[in-house]
């Protein structure tokens, strides 16, 4: 294909490749990257373009993973879903739906790819349930010399603990292998409260629930907590009415949304007022659904976003914090703060490695500055010990990551006997993790 101007969903990143290619095999995939590596250009895949960083921004070949979204293997009985690397979320639970399964665990975006969303952390909300990354039991890639190698807990382990976050930068994943479980529904919650006293209950918020998380609104005292528990076996789901969908999910946190941060943005003074008028329009709501559909929701109106994963006892202290820091600055906050919750984990560039996890994400709106107020939150959360998420905006350096995460040198040592030449590596890539 010929050369095209690139860009991510957020727009904050641009790329210029020398061509975009678009496989639709494993074997046209592997002839891609070696094309490429005979003339001495980089490769990145891409997905849908949901992260915020340029992970998947090159100079060299973009290869577009979406013709490469196909279910591969079912295997109901055993609980083992394969299916190729570019399927996006949203088909990948229509897949699984049809076959009575799914996933234990979503982040509540179901745009990305299947290997976009594991590459770089993606995760939900749970104190038991762990990233997308913890369900996946193997993995495919295409290795810059262009051979295709297959890893799991017994072959290659190594290669297979590096990879399942890998940040594209050990070869291009073909296929992905995840564990799942029989379908389920889950009873969502969703219960206006004061930020204080979800602070106060944080614990018993957590541990009393599947599934909790809350959105607080800057310049109030007010968030939206979100509780999601399974249904007993046998109990049927009752979903909202569509009228009542369309209107809560769509009219208000989209199109009534989008036209908020426009005012925001026109007279930025009244975003105090705007939150407090939007939070205090805020109802209690309680419906059962698939557990997809209650895990993700459309997300139309296009923000920045930095997220930081701290540890789950400062979360509170974070917080305060972060509220100090708005109303001293005069910063003007339009996005609500989500806060969610995973349990410690082991993989390797796990942002909940070695520790239950708090993660804080905040937002600012397409036409708003971001730069200081992401700056200011990240500040404080790395004061706290804290690791930004792989995808979404942030300043750090190998230098300032290596220390946070005990196997970021053993990464480093698989990186290096795989591309020791740096045919998957970019400017992101040569920040967070150093040049090959």
């Amino acid at each position: 294909m010929t050369a095209t101007a690139w860009r991510n969903w957020s727009q904050t990143r641009r790329a210029h490749p020398v061509r975009v290619e678009r496989p639709g095999s494993v074997d046209e995939l592997s002839d891609v990257v070696c094309r490429a590596v005979r003339e001495g250009l980089r490769v990145k895949a891409v997905g849908s373009g949901h992260s915020f960083t340029g992970a998947a921004a090159t100079d060299g070949v973009l290869v577009r993973m979406d013709a490469l979204d196909r279910p591969v293997r079912v295997d109901r009985a055993g609980g083992l879903v394969t299916v190729e690397a570019g399927m996006p979320l949203h088909l990948l639970n229509r897949v699984l739906a049809a076959h009575g399964l799914a996933l234990t665990n979503l982040g509540d975006i179901d745009r990305q790819t299947v290997s976009g969303a594991i590459s770089t952390g993606t995760h939900g909300t749970g104190a038991r349930s762990g990233s997308l990354a913890a369900q996946v039991m193997a993995l495919e890639l295409v290795l810059a010399d262009g051979t295709s190698v297959r890893c799991s807990a017994a072959e290659r382990p190594e290669l297979f603990e590096a990879a399942r976050i890998g940040l594209g930068a050990l070869g291009v994943i073909s296929r992905v292998t995840l564990a799942c479980e029989p379908a389920f529904a889950l009873h969502a919650s969703e219960t206006p409260m004061r930020l204080r006293d979800v602070l106060a209950r944080l614990d018993e918020l957590i541990t009393r629930n599947d599934h909790f998380e809350f959105y607080w609104f800057p310049h109030t005292d007010r968030v939206l907590t979100k509780r999601n528990n399974r249904l007993p076996p046998g109990v049927p789901p009752r979903p909202l009415r569509r009228g009542r969908a369309w209107l809560e999910d769509e009219f208000l946190s989209n199109t009534l949304f989008a036209g908020v941060n426009r005012a925001g943005t026109a007279v930025p003074a009244m975003i105090p007022r705007l939150n407090a008028v939007s939070s205090r329009a805020l109802s209690a709501r309680r419906y059962s659904d698939a557990s997809h559909r209650v895990f993700t929701s459309p997300r139309r109106v296009v923000f920045r976003e930095l997220e930081y994963a701290v540890p789950r006892a400062e979360v509170a202290d974070v917080l305060t914090a972060v509220d100090r820091w708005i109303e001293g600055s005069g910063e003007r906050v339009a996005f609500p703060v989500e806060v969610r919750f995973t349990p410690a984990d082991d993989l390797w560039l796990s942002t909940a490695h070695g520790r239950d996890t708090a993660y804080i994400a905040v937002h600012q709106y397409l036409r708003r500055p971001f730069a200081r107020y992401f700056r200011a939150v990240a500040g404080i959360a790395d004061a706290a010990g804290g690791r930004p998420h792989w995808g979404k905006l942030h300043w750090l350096t190998a230098r300032d990551l290596a220390p946070r995460y005990p196997r970021f040198a053993d990464f480093l040592r698989v990186r290096a006997a795989l591309d020791p030449e740096g045919t998957f590596a970019n400017a992101y890539l040569d920040r967070v993790l150093g040049r090959p």
